[in-house]
C-alpha cells in the first residue's frame, strides 16, 4: 500500500479511538502529553490526532490555559509562603507599636492601597474560576480541585470583607497593646536623633523604641555599647521622626564637686519625674570611680537618665541604686559617656554626630530649664520575643 494511503488510513483509526474515548481518558491523554511522559511513537500519533480532530485541538488548548493558571496560581501560594516568612521576621512588637500609637495607620494603609487591592484579588479570582468553569474541572474532577475551590473562595470572602463590598460595615478590632517587657530612661546626645541609655537597659532587646514627653513613639536601634561603662548609643530610625531643635545641655568633661546640688529627670513610670539631691561620693558604694554616689531618690525606670548639676551641664547618667541605702544611687560620669561617643565606629553612623558645646540651660532657674529640657529626655521601651 502506498505511505500516503497509510497516513489516510492512520488518521482515521486515530479519530475513531478519539471518538470512542471517555472525557477522562482523552483528559489523561493531553496530561501525559503535555509533561512528556509519552513516547515517541505515542507523541507522533496523539500530534496527528491534534490535527486531525479540532475538538482534540480544542481540548489541549483548554487544558494548557488551564495549566498555566495553576502555575500563577502555585506562584501566588509561593509569593504568599515567602511573604509570610517576612512577616515572621518583622519585629512583630513594632506593628504592634504602631497600630496602638498610630490608630489611623491600617485606615491610611488601606485608603491608599485598596483599589489595588481589590482589583488584583478579584481578577486572580474571577480568572481561576471561570476557567475551572469552561474547561468543566470543577463538575468533572471535584476530588481533584476541591482545596484550590475551597482556597479561592476564602480568597474572595477576605476581599469583601477587606474591600467592605457589603452592605454591613466591617467592625474594626481593637489594637493589641503590647506593653514593654522593661523599660528605661534615655536622653538625646544630638538633635538628629541620636541618644544615650544604659547597656543594662537594652540588653538583649529584639526592638526598642523611645517615647517623647507628647507621647510620639519612635523606632531606635542600638549603634553601639560599651558594656564596661553600662552605656549604649541609640539612633531614631524612624520616619515619622522630626529633627529636635539644638540640644540644650552639654557633656561636662571634668568631674564635679561632692556637696553639689544634682538633680535628674526621668520615667520611672508612665510620667517624667524630677528626682533632686545632691553628690555624695566620688565613687560608688563598692569603689568605682568611674560613676558618682548621689543622694536622690531614683527607681529602676530612671535608668539611663541625665543627672545634671544646677547649671544644666550633664555630669553622669544614672545606672542603679543602692538598695541597701535609703536614697542612694549611681550615675556613670559623662567623662565616660565621651569616651565611649569616641569608641563609635565611623561606619556605624548613617548622620553626623556632632555634640553640643553651647548650655543654654545656664542662667535659668530650675523650672525653665525643665521646660527647655523636657522634649529632649525619651522613655525607653524594650520588648523581647
Amino acid at each position: 500500500m502506498p505511505a500516503k494511503a497509510e497516513k489516510v488510513i492512520f488518521s482515521a483509526e486515530i479519530r475513531k479511538e478519539s471518538k470512542e474515548m471517555s472525557d477522562n481518558q482523552l483528559t489523561e491523554l493531553i496530561e501525559k502529553y503535555l509533561d512528556g511522559s509519552m513516547t515517541a511513537e505515542e507523541r507522533t500519533q496523539f500530534e496527528l490526532l491534534r490535527k486531525n480532530d479540532a475538538t482534540v485541538e480544542s481540548r489541549v488548548a483548554e487544558h494548557m490555559q488551564f495549566i498555566g493558571l495553576l502555575k500563577q496560581y502555585g506562584e501566588r501560594l509561593e509569593l504568599e509562603k515567602r511573604l509570610n516568612a517576612i512577616h515572621d521576621e518583622i519585629d512583630v512588637h513594632t506593628l504592634k507599636e504602631e497600630v496602638t500609637i498610630h490608630p489611623t495607620w491600617v485606615v491610611r494603609m488601606w485608603r491608599n492601597h485598596h483599589s489595588k487591592i481589590s482589583v488584583a484579588a478579584s481578577i486572580a479570582i474571577f480568572a481561576v474560576l471561570g476557567t475551572l468553569i469552561f474547561t468543566g474541572k470543577l463538575s468533572n474532577d471535584k476530588s481533584k480541585y476541591e482545596k484550590l475551590s475551597e482556597k479561592i473562595n476564602n480568597m474572595e470572602r477576605t476581599v469583601a470583607q477587606i474591600g467592605n463590598g457589603s452592605r454591613t460595615p466591617v467592625k474594626p478590632k481593637a489594637p493589641i497593646v503590647s506593653p514593654a517587657k522593661y523599660r528605661g530612661t534615655g536622653f538625646a546626645i544630638t538633635s538628629n536623633g541620636y541618644l544615650v541609655t544604659d547597656y543594662h537597659v537594652i540588653k538583649d532587646a529584639d526592638s526598642v523604641y523611645v517615647q517623647n514627653a507628647a507621647g510620639e513613639a519612635f523606632h531606635a536601634k542600638v549603634i553601639y555599647a560599651e558594656p564596661q561603662y553600662d552605656l549604649a548609643i541609640l539612633q531614631i530610625n524612624d520616619a515619622t521622626f522630626k529633627n529636635l531643635g539644638p540640644v540644650p545641655y552639654n557633656l561636662k568633661r571634668s568631674e564635679s564637686d561632692l556637696g553639689e546640688n544634682v538633680y535628674t529627670w526621668g520615667y520611672p513610670g508612665d510620667n517624667v519625674v524630677l528626682g533632686a539631691g545632691f553628690l555624695t561620693s566620688a565613687a560608688s558604694y563598692s569603689g568605682d570611680t568611674t560613676e558618682y554616689q548621689v543622694q536622690i531618690p531614683v527607681n529602676p525606670g530612671n535608668s539611663g537618665g541625665p543627672l545634671l548639676d544646677e547649671k544644666g551641664n550633664v555630669i553622669g547618667i544614672i545606672t542603679g541604686r543602692q538598695t541597701q541605702v535609703v536614697g542612694a544611687a549611681f550615675a556613670k560620669k559623662s567623662a565616660y559617656l565621651l569616651k565611649t561617643i569616641q569608641n563609635i565606629p565611623t561606619d556605624s553612623l548613617t548622620k553626623t554626630l556632632n555634640l553640643n558645646t553651647k548650655n543654654t540651660l545656664a542662667g535659668l532657674n530650675r523650672k525653665q530649664q525643665l521646660k527647655k529640657l523636657k522634649n529632649y529626655v525619651f522613655m525607653v521601651k524594650v520588648y523581647n520575643q
